[in-house]
């Protein structure tokens, strides 16, 4: 079959129709797409760019579920130790409570009394305070040691050598020692009871019997020596030995171990009371750092954690590594309560095992806090980095977006200039065909 001839306008004219109508077809698919470029053909550079941007904005898009889990993991951890340090502090407050119970077992003596009822006749004072202004040594002067009584015109005295300028005295309580040594002269009972009550060791006070009491500060049993002497070093020998204690109504003895005022091995109710409480949160301690944990990781059982950051690998890699503690009461320095004296344990009924619990409860918020404050930092740089993250992957989005993604105003314009050229060149060819059909008119 003979092809069919076209004239050169209808041919021209059904050209611009045809790549008029391609051109539509492209436009469509980039409306239709929402990319201007569609594959390695439309733009090779664009495509395979935002290729790679689009799978590396993927990948760490993928980082962040990890680093999410990373987060609370580590928040996981943080709370348990806001619980623990909440538990700690309770067990303060029960020791506070053991401590403020006035402690029945305390060491206390009253010596034989130092005033008489003869002297309170010829005094017009009461026996306290005959007892509290007696001289310690022999106000007549000289080596006498006979104690004088107190009369109208005399305080009276408690017969130490006035040759012994110095006084001391030495009081042992546990592990703790307080001697010290001052001028006889002029000194009164009211001196040496100041000068007790300064130690920190233990305390004095003169009743209405004329009495001097000596108690000491905690539970241990107190050695208490008084004594005189030429000088401050012999003084300070001499209370050693109690040289002067039966001059103050006490024996020698009192001053030495064998013979220390000892408690009345009374156990208190009170502070046996408190030891369920106290080991029970002890235990709630190691109870709260176990459920710490978030998707199998517990940084308060030495679990370590790492987050990774970006999407390469070897030395390129960035993360971030947490090596958790084990945390237990144990740890912490909280040992548990008993009723006894037991190396490792803290007796409730001892003052200074009572201290010593007190101040390492006080290292142990210490460690909590030091705890919670690298691990505070580490959560600040996780989320530091989830943050990136999401905007890095973002930008790289973006950024692919630019090179491939088709303006739908833009194309929009551009179909509707096409349509309208697509019009005119349907009615430019439909004027070349009449104009051939102009010529048949000419054999008609």
């Amino acid at each position: 079959m003979a092809n069919t001839i076209l004239s050169s306008g209808v041919r021209n004219n059904l050209l611009t129709l045809q790549q008029t109508t391609a051109q539509q077809s492209v436009i469509q698919n980039r409306l239709a797409t929402g990319k201007k470029v569609n594959s390695a053909i439309d733009n090779p550079v664009n495509y395979f760019t935002a290729l790679s941007l689009n799978d590396r904005s993927s990948q760490l898009t993928g980082l962040l579920d990890g680093i999410s889990n990373g987060i609370q993991t580590i928040q996981a951890a943080s709370k348990g130790i806001d619980g623990i340090t909440k538990l700690v502090q309770s067990l303060q407050s029960t020791v506070k409570q053991a401590q403020a119970d006035a402690a029945q077992n305390r060491p206390t003596k009253a010596g034989t009394a130092l005033a008489t009822a003869a002297e309170t006749a010829v005094t017009s004072k009461s026996l306290k305070d005959i007892a509290l202004d007696k001289h310690v040594t022999d106000i007549t002067g000289g080596t006498a040691t006979t104690a004088d009584a107190a009369t109208a015109t005399s305080s009276g005295d408690l017969g130490i050598a006035s040759t012994d300028t110095n006084l001391a005295i030495s009081i042992t309580s546990g592990s703790n020692t307080y001697t010290a040594s001052f001028s006889s002269a002029n000194a009164t009972v009211r001196d040496v009871v100041n000068e007790i009550n300064k130690s920190g060791v233990a305390t004095a006070f003169v009743d209405e019997k004329g009495q001097l009491n000596v108690k000491g500060n905690g539970s241990d049993d107190v050695q208490f020596g008084i004594g005189s002497g030429t000088s401050a070093a012999a003084a300070v020998t001499a209370a050693g030995t109690g040289s002067a204690n039966t001059a103050f109504g006490y024996l020698a003895a009192d001053a030495t171990a064998a013979g220390a005022i000892k408690g009345q091995s009374i156990t208190s109710s009170v502070r046996s009371n408190l030891i369920d409480q106290y080991n029970d949160l002890r235990n709630k301690i190691d109870d709260l750092a176990k459920d710490s944990s978030f998707n199998g990781v517990n940084l308060l059982q030495g679990d370590r954690l790492s987050i990774q950051f970006n999407e390469k690998t070897g030395k390129n890699q960035t993360k971030l590594d947490i090596q958790g503690s084990t945390l237990t009461a144990d740890n912490l320095g909280i040992s548990q309560a008993i009723n006894t004296q037991l190396a490792g344990f803290v007796n409730f009924q001892n003052d200074a095992d009572l201290d010593k619990a007190t101040a390492a409860l006080t290292g142990a918020l210490t460690s909590l806090k030091s705890l919670s404050s690298t691990l505070g930092s580490n959560l600040s740089v996780a989320q530091t980095r989830q943050d990136f993250t999401k905007e890095l992957a973002n930008v790289l989005t973006t950024g692919a977006g630019n090179l491939v993604l088709a303006d739908p105003n833009e194309e929009g314009a551009s179909l509707l200039a096409l349509n309208t050229r697509q019009q005119l060149s349907q009615t430019a060819l439909s004027l070349a065909n009449q104009a051939d059909q102009g010529v048949l008119r000419l054999f008609g």
